[in-house]
């Protein structure tokens, strides 16, 4: 009974650095909203609120978030995804400078 012992915990030891390889911090994809693990530099998203709406983050449950180009991105749900991805260089732009979507932004859909 000692030997399982033994072999159990050898097992686990060997085993310990693959398993905590594999829990990185997960962001969503971009494009597919889907996690991925890359360990890159990734930049923080600086604003409190939806780059495409303005909208206060947290105000619709919470944010949709992913990385796009090394940039987190941070958005008030996951219906403004499709703005996003029609012109993303636009909000790149756009939070390079500190701004965000236009007071005028489409919130059909939108739950407030």
């Amino acid at each position: 009974m000692n030997t399982k012992k033994h072999i159990l915990t050898a097992a686990a030891l060997i085993s310990a650095p693959f398993i905590l390889a594999s829990c990185g911090e997960k962001k969503a994809d971009d494009k597919t909203g889907k996690a991925n693990t890359e360990n890159s530099e990734v930049k923080p998203y600086p604003l409190d609120v939806c780059i495409v709406s303005g909208e206060k983050l947290g105000s619709m449950g919470e944010p949709h978030v992913f990385v796009h180009e090394g940039q987190e991105i941070k958005m008030c749900c996951d219906k403004c995804m499709p703005k996003f991805n029609k012109n993303p260089a636009k909000y790149l732009a756009q939070l390079k400078e500190g701004k965000t979507g236009s007071d005028s932004h489409d919130h059909s859909g939108h739950k407030h």
